[in-house]
């Protein structure tokens, strides 16, 4: 595979990656989780792997090809997220002491954080543009590479890009609050208020555009 294409890539998606959105507030939430950390990043890299192969096998041109489809999964995420973000409100809005176990650590299951981090990442429209929209343009046909072997590789590599980003994002925010519990329902607000003004500007867009 040509090594310009594959830097060329890695650039775009790393701008992508290092741009704050609902994958950062969620990696913050991980970070403040406890032991829910790595299940919370585990299931935002594997909504992603899933999109990978999907994108490989195919159904990423026909989510291109058909703009609605695109709305659809844009407006999922967007109630996703919408969903996250109150609940998380409501969770902060708690007593600190009931917001983590007996260990201090935090009240999610490891199942639930894992899910939910699958659920930002799969409906994620960043995530979309880049792996729909993208890397189909990085590919050739003219390689030693199969297209498909190709969108597998450079999907993989966004997808390590997004676990060394979200896996600092989220360590930092728990060194920074560790010893902050009050800090730590704060930013756990904060996230949540993020989470919450990226599915209503998702949902403002879509509605925009169809009127």
């Amino acid at each position: 595979m040509d090594p310009a294409l594959v830097f060329g890539f890695w650039g775009v998606a790393a701008l992508l990656v290092c741009t704050p959105g609902a994958d950062w507030a969620y990696a913050v939430t991980a970070g403040l989780g406890g032991r829910t950390l790595l299940p919370s990043i585990g299931g935002i890299l594997f909504g992603y792997l899933v999109v990978v192969v999907a994108v490989a096998v195919g159904l990423g041109a026909l989510v291109a090809a058909n703009p609605v489809l695109l709305d659809v999964l844009t407006v999922g995420g967007a109630l996703y997220l919408l969903w996250l973000g109150i609940s998380g409100l409501a969770r902060s809005a708690a007593p600190i002491a009931a917001q983590t176990g007996a260990d201090g650590t935090g009240g999610a299951s490891s199942v639930a954080s894992f899910l939910r981090g699958a659920g930002v990442s799969g409906f994620n429209p960043k995530g979309l543009l880049v792996l729909v929209a993208l890397v189909p343009q990085f590919t050739s046909a003219h390689g030693g590479w199969a297209p498909a072997a190709q969108m597998l590789m450079l999907g993989g590599l966004f997808v390590a890009t997004c676990a060394v980003v979200y896996l600092t994002v989220a360590v930092l925010a728990r060194r920074l609050l560790a010893a902050r519990p009050r800090g730590t329902v704060v930013m756990a607000r904060v996230s949540a208020i993020a989470m919450t003004l990226i599915g209503v500007a998702l949902l403002a867009e879509r509605v925009a555009q169809a009127f």
